[in-house]
């Protein structure tokens, strides 16, 4: 679940990035009220911490990890 939600949060964070890079258009700071909102800085430290957290992705062993489905 934790893992999911960082990398749902990478995304926001990397289209508004490319937002930027492209259009000079920062859609964070346009919903939320300006770059300083504290909203917008909320979702830009959500961000950062999302990317800390799937940093741990790259040093998992996942060779564990069983399959289960629901239909066979």
């Amino acid at each position: 679940m934790w893992d999911k939600l960082a990398l749902i949060l990478l995304i926001i964070g990397g289209v508004n990035w490319g937002l930027v890079g492209i259009f000079e258009f920062d859609l964070v700071a346009w919903l939320f009220g300006g770059q300083t909102a504290l909203l917008s800085r909320i979702v830009y430290i959500l961000v950062a911490l999302s990317a800390i957290w799937c940093i741990s992705l790259l040093f998992r062993d996942d060779s564990h990890v069983e399959i289960t489905s629901g239909s066979h």
